[in-house]
C-alpha cells in the first residue's frame, strides 16, 4: 500500500512499524526502509527484501540526539559534532548501551545512529523513537531518490510512505572516533574536509 507523507499517512506507518511490519520512507538523502529496532522478525525481513548479508549490521534512526542518548554513549568528539550536523546526512557508530537492541539487532557493541533532516521521517520518529534506517534498494545496488523507481524495484514491504522526488546528492556519511581519531567508514554527501572544519 502507498500513502501520502502526510499526517495520515504518518499516524499509519506508525501503526504499521508498532505492529512489526515494515515501511518504505522518505529520508534527506535516500529512500529509507525500517521497522521497529526491537522486532527481531521484521529486521529478518529487511534482511530478505534487501538481499542483504546478515554480518553487515543495520543502521538506527532516532528522532533527535537527546532521544539517541537512551541507547547510545557519546564520547566528546561524537557529541560536539552531533550538536552542529544533526539532524543532518551524518551517521554516527557509537556504543550501543540498551541490552536488548544488541540482541535484536545482533551486534556486539556499536550501532550506526543518525537523525535525519527531513519532516516527514522525524515524524515518523516522533511517534516511534527509534526505527531501523538502511536505504531501500537491494545491496550492492543504488539507492533511489525518485518515489517511482523504489515503489517498482523493492517488493513485499507492507507500506510506502511517498514524500516525493528527495533533491539529495547522495547518502548519509558514515564516521566513527577511534581514541579521539576520525575513521571516515563511507563518504557521503559530507566530505572529510567538511566535517574536519567543524571538530
Amino acid at each position: 500500500m502507498k500513502v501520502k507523507c502526510n499526517q495520515e499517512g504518518i499516524e499509519k506507518a506508525s501503526g504499521v512499524i508498532k505492529d512489526g511490519g515494515i515501511v518504505i520512507f522518505p529520508t534527506d538523502t535516500v529512500y529509507g526502509i525500517g521497522c521497529n529496532p526491537y522486532n527481531r522478525k521484521s529486521i529478518q525481513r529487511i534482511y530478505k527484501i534487501k538481499s542483504r548479508e546478515r554480518t553487515k549490521s543495520l543502521p538506527i534512526l532516532a528522532f533527535s540526539k537527546e532521544v539517541a542518548t537512551k541507547i547510545v554513549e557519546f564520547d566528546r568528539d561524537s557529541e560536539n559534532i552531533a550538536k552542529k550536523i544533526w539532524p543532518g546526512p551524518l551517521t554516527i557508530i557509537l556504543k550501543l548501551t540498551d541490552e536488548k537492541l544488541k540482541e535484536a539487532l545482533n551486534v556486539a557493541d556499536k550501532v550506526a545512529i543518525r537523525v535525519p533532516n527531513h519532516q516527514c521521517t522525524l515524524g515518523l520518529l516522533e511517534k516511534c523513537d527509534f526505527i531501523v534506517g538502511t536505504s531501500a534498494n537491494i545491496s550492492g545496488s543504488r539507492s533511489f531518490s525518485n518515489p517511482e523507481d523504489c515503489f517498482k524495484n523493492i517488493h513485499d514491504y507492507d507500506l510506502f510512505l511517498d514524500g516525493g522526488i528527495i533533491p539529495s546528492h547522495g547518502e548519509s556519511t558514515i564516521i566513527e572516533f577511534i581514541d579521539g581519531k576520525l575513521k571516515i567508514h563511507r563518504e557521503g554527501i559530507l566530505t572529510q574536509k567538511e566535517i574536519l572544519k567543524i571538530l
